[in-house]
């Protein structure tokens, strides 16, 4: 009986109070209020009977629900769970300590996890249904959560939720998580400090975002940043941000704004700084040009496995763009925008790592080249399973060095020194 009512009660609820859901706080006692009202009206129109200890059990219940994340709650709370993977109603899986395990942790049903799904959407201007089967949102926390649910998923609906750490707020908390060096973080933080264009690039869940959202810490007050995602996650804490976000179609299909559509409106938005969330397609294009005409210190995410690899997915995403640009124009316009490139991996320990800081170097035949200027060196693996390594540097004097002291960054050209 009490999951059954629980169900009608959340039906309920997403039907006729939404409004409630998608406070920023919520009431508690207002939010108590509701329920009763809510399971005294269900009671009364179907002629049940329930004990005043099982009717106060689940409203205590439902309050913690629909105040919190239901059974998710406690890990969302937990500092060191890093990503929750929820598969199903009955199989919830997190990233501890960079290792996945299988919680003991689960949901009534599938009505239950919907639920969830919905107060997550509350909120937003996002949806799912049969339709649309799958979104991406962010908490208000700043957490990214991935949604698809049935026909697409095949054991039900899957959330995936990526935290937002609250702790890696500087480049020190990465070198003390051993993302990269102390000669690494000077050379990155004095790159953002002098304007010079960057690419973060990795696989999914290598770390590259949230070493975006560091280092953009360091552009200075005084700047106009415009931000634009997909999903917005990016927490900057200047003054002067604009945020923009995507926007997907409405039911008839009709009003998707893109990634593109967004990057195009922020040149007349008088920008110092565009930071691009992900760049997935034709805005490549539009980016390169922009760079090109004056929109210098663009920061950027890519997925891509190796420096080589953005060089390919940037051709290929212009090339399929439609617009009537050969490769040579196209390695033409890598070349003379783009500075610098950031590879971030997830080892085999879970750790994860800068494994390359390269520079586009210029053309030659026609083909781009690029020289790293730091690289992790692999060592192996000690008997606890962690990964050994070092950061060397390859010897290579970046070309744009002399933009450091055009800015008034004292940069000592030892650092470079072939290790």
């Amino acid at each position: 009986m009490s999951k059954l009512l629980k169900d009608k009660i959340r039906k309920k609820i997403v039907s006729e109070y939404s409004g409630l859901l998608s406070k920023d706080t919520i009431d508690m006692e207002e939010l108590k209020e509701v329920i009763i009202r809510v399971v005294d009206d269900i009671i009364h129109r179907e002629h049940t009977s329930l004990s005043e200890q099982d009717k106060g059990k689940i409203i205590s219940d439902m309050v913690d629900e629909i105040a919190g994340l239901g059974p998710i709650e406690g890990l969302i709370k937990d500092p060191y769970v890093t990503e929750i993977m929820i598969n199903g109603p009955k199989k919830i899986y997190v990233e501890r300590h960079d290792k996945t395990e299988v919680t003991n942790i689960t949901f009534d049903d599938e009505q239950q996890l919907m639920y969830l799904i919905y107060k997550i959407l509350a909120p937003t201007r996002r949806r799912v249904d049969e339709s649309y089967p799958y979104t991406e949102v962010s908490l208000k926390d700043g957490s990214r959560v991935n949604i698809i649910i049935p026909p697409l998923a095949l054991n039900g609906p899957i959330i995936t939720i990526r935290k937002f750490l609250k702790e890696i707020k500087t480049i020190e908390d990465l070198v003390r998580l051993g993302t990269l060096d102390k000669r690494m973080s000077n050379f990155l933080v004095a790159a953002i400090k002098a304007k010079v264009n960057i690419i973060f690039s990795g696989a999914t869940g290598a770390g590259k975002t949230t070493t975006l959202n560091v280092l953009s810490s360091y552009i200075s007050n005084e700047e106009r940043i415009v931000t634009i995602e997909d999903t917005a996650e990016l927490n900057l804490g200047q003054d002067h941000v604009v945020r923009l976000e995507a926007r997907q179609p409405n039911i008839e299909g009709k009003g998707e704004v893109s990634i593109r559509n967004l990057f195009k409106n922020s040149l007349r938005m008088r920008p110092d700084r565009i930071i691009l969330g992900e760049i997935r397609g034709a805005e490549a294009l539009d980016m390169l040009q922009a760079i090109c005409s004056g929109h210098t210190g663009s920061l950027v995410v890519i997925h891509a496995n190796s420096p080589l690899d953005v060089i390919s997915r940037l051709e290929t995403m212009i090339l399929t763009s439609g617009m009537p640009i050969n490769l040579e124009i196209i390695h033409r316009q890598i070349a003379h925008t783009l500075n610098l490139i950031v590879q971030q991996e997830q080892l085999l320990d879970g750790s994860r790592r800068i494994t390359h800081i390269t520079q586009v170097s210029g053309l030659k035949d026609g083909q781009i080249i690029l020289d790293d200027i730091f690289v992790y060196e692999l060592e192996g693996i000690n008997s606890e399973g962690k990964v050994k390594g070092r950061w060397k540097a390859a010897g290579i004097i970046p070309i744009f060095y002399e933009r450091f002291k055009k800015s008034g960054i004292d940069l000592p050209k030892e650092m470079f020194d072939k290790d």
